[in-house]
């Protein structure tokens, strides 16, 4: 994507008014996004002749008229109390600042009237038109104010009503905390903008003069009381009539819980560099990666080189393809060109965690300490850090304490619920990944730790249920299919559970290969020839086979087994069984990075696992199984091998023993026979 001087200069003057406009309305993230995106545009070659043309005859984008004269009108009379509002909304005094515009009187009184007339119209079956025609006569007429006094107004009050729903909730995971405080000004709100939009809204459902934003604010009230598909109508509305309010992108990304999903909405978006922004932003919250991906991420990369916001997706990016050594290269240099942006911390903070790089985990609790201690991103960047060196009591301190400033705090969520397992606490561990869910329904880790969990109470029903949803949302990961699997293995159902480890194989195989979704081709195949498999998979897959008394099926995933600790160079000698048993099971192969996986590594490897106790498991059996099928010479063999390996040791004396014992009455037999 390669933009012209021109359309570059457009980019500009847009993010400029972004910011505010974002800022007038007090939105304040969507501005300090605009406004980052924008200092990370390259400055112009000719700054300094763009610097004379300026002074002669360009105007400051903030003294920019409203080009809707009535609108400008309306503005220019109200400036005084719409300055005092801001003002009020600055201070966090946001009873005072609806008050200026929307005094509780006049409030109670418009809304009373309007739901009076909405009442008979609805008992008269009469449709929207009448309902209109009543109004006059009926209603008390909406006051006469301009389009962004009242969503300022409306704004603050929806915003005094989240501080009370924090006020009032009890401490968090105590024993009152049941989640389930609201905000009591969502109705208030939600019918003011209702009455706003009838009365605007003509036949063919446009709505007269709208700016997008009272769409906006009116998406976010009907998300917030589960009313999905009209609040997502909303927010398409609103980004169509003002494309470059990021925080309404956000409120799409969080309505969206499909990749099918993200591009049936992705075609009626308007398409600019925002809404491309948008699929990329919303695909990484999905947990997707693909070379598609990267190839966008790069596009916009080099139009904003230094942005935060983009250097954060590509380390993100990295992090969803299990490559943590780049991930953790990525978020380095985001941390020393904006050393004091906390922001996404708590991700790098996840990822120093799993490849137990304690001395930076350390340096970046201190560095978030000293930038500011009371954010959220600090608090469980500190959370982590107990968390690593074993203070797991501590560690819920700290992401109790991020709860407490920000509930909708999902790492935190799950962090403390991986912590409460930590502590053995099943029913806290339970309560903190269900509020996770609560939070965000994508949460994989969330739905996979409830697994974990149910699964250590042996109640492998509701186990497999969790783990299942987590695979669902997660089904190129691996991990998410080994629980599924070993959790059909103890529920007796060996066939599905064998079905359920091979997918974590081609799941791994997707990764190491560089696949990408639909790409076809043979997975196990090309995972036999640049890498090792899982052996403790193979070795599970294996037992299951044997399980269910099928021991050639079984040998073959034993030497799989076995052939790992040189790196899968062996494979080939069981290659006519992986190809005949492995790929019938081809039918959808699917699987995670759980950030918190503490027993497994990420990345591919090429070279081989060596010796460990699960491939001497599976020497062992393979040596037992030579015995069973009189084939002395392998056994001895594998026997002997065993008895180097270190692993097994006196059992595999034990069989060495008794097999020469065997040889030697056989030679003796044969001697007596001469």
């Amino acid at each position: 994507m390669t933009l012209s001087a021109q359309e570059l200069a457009q980019l500009r003057l847009a993010l400029q008014d972004a910011v505010i406009k974002c800022s007038e309305r007090c939105l304040y993230q969507s501005s300090k996004w605009a406004a980052e995106l924008l200092n990370a545009l390259p400055e112009p070659e000719d700054a300094d002749e763009d610097l004379d043309l300026a002074q002669e005859k360009s105007v400051s984008p903030i003294f920019t008229p409203n080009l809707d004269p009535e609108e400008a009108a309306l503005e220019a009379r109200e400036l005084s109390k719409y300055l005092l509002a801001k003002s009020f909304f600055d201070c966090k005094e946001f009873d005072r600042c609806a008050a200026v515009f929307l005094p509780e009187s006049l409030l109670s009184a418009v809304l009373a009237s309007h739901s009076e007339v909405a009442g008979e119209s609805t008992q008269m079956g009469r449709g929207k038109a009448m309902a209109s025609e009543a109004r006059p006569s009926n209603a008390t007429p909406l006051p006469k104010m301009s389009q962004k006094s009242l969503f300022l107004a409306l704004y603050a009050k929806f915003m005094s009503g989240e501080k009370r729903k924090n006020e009032e909730s009890e401490m968090v995971m105590g024993p009152q905390d049941l989640g389930t405080v609201v905000n009591k000004q969502l109705l208030v709100t939600g019918r003011y903008l209702a009455a706003w939009f009838d009365e605007r809204t003509t036949d063919d459902e446009e709505v007269l003069g709208s700016q997008g934003w009272l769409e906006y604010l009116y998406g976010m009230v009907l998300a917030k009381e589960k009313n999905d598909a009209k609040a997502m109508e909303f927010f398409i509305r609103s980004v169509h009539r003002y494309p470059m309010n990021w925080g309404c992108w956000l409120e799409m990304t969080s309505l969206i819980s499909r990749v099918e999903e993200l591009n049936r909405i992705s075609r009626h978006c308007p398409q600019n560099i925002v809404s491309f922004m948008f699929h990329l932003h919303t695909s990484l919250e999905l947990y997707q990666q693909s070379p598609s991906l990267a190839s966008n991420l790069e596009q916009l990369l080099a139009i904003f080189p230094t942005s935060s916001f983009l250097l954060t997706c590509n380390a993100l990016l990295a992090y969803h393809a299990k490559d943590m050594m780049a991930a953790e290269q990525h978020f380095s240099r985001l941390l020393a060109l904006h050393p004091h942006r906390l922001d996404s911390l708590d991700d790098y903070s996840n990822i120093l965690y799993v490849i137990g790089l304690r001395p930076k985990l350390a340096f970046l609790a201190h560095l978030c300490s000293s930038v500011d201690k009371f954010r959220p991103e600090s608090c469980v960047v500190i959370g982590n850090y107990y968390s690593l060196i074993s203070m797991h009591e501590k560690a819920v301190q700290y992401f109790r304490r991020a709860l407490t400033l920000d509930r909708s705090c999902l790492s935190a969520w799950t962090l403390m619920g991986h912590e409460y397992v930590e502590l053995k606490n099943t029913h806290a561990a339970i309560e903190s990944y269900r509020r996770a869910v609560d939070v965000n329904r994508r949460d994989y880790r969330a739905w996979y730790g409830l697994g974990q969990t149910y699964e250590m109470l042996e109640m492998h029903t509701y186990s497999l249920w969790y783990y299942k949803k987590a695979a669902g949302l997660r089904p190129w990961d691996g991990k998410m299919w080994l629980a599924v699997g070993s959790c059909l293995q103890k529920m007796g159902r060996e066939r599905d559970g064998i079905k359920a480890l091979k997918r974590a194989l081609l799941a791994d195989a997707y990764y190491d290969v560089g696949s990408s979704f639909g790409s076809g081709g043979d997975l196990l195949g090309a995972r036999g020839a640049t890498g090792h498999m899982d052996p403790e998979i193979l070795l599970q897959i294996a037992v299951m086979y044997d399980q269910l008394d099928e021991e050639e099926e079984s040998k073959a995933y034993m030497e799989l087994c076995v052939a790992q600790e040189d790196g899968g160079a062996a494979a080939t000698a069981a290659d006519g069984s992986l190809g005949g048993s492995a790929m019938r099971h081809n039918d959808s192969p699917t699987g995670s990075d759980d950030g918190r996986d503490r027993d497994r590594g990420y990345g591919g490897a090429s070279e081989g696992t060596g010796v460990t106790a699960v491939t001497s498991k599976a020497r062992m059996w393979l040596a037992r199984f030579a015995m069973r099928t009189a084939d002395y010479q392998t056994a001895n063999r594998l026997a002997t091998e065993l008895c180097q390996d270190g692993v097994e040791v006196e059992e595999a004396k034990a069989l060495v023993r008794e097999i020469r014992s065997i040889l030697e009455s056989v030679a003796g037999g044969y001697d007596a026979a001469g």
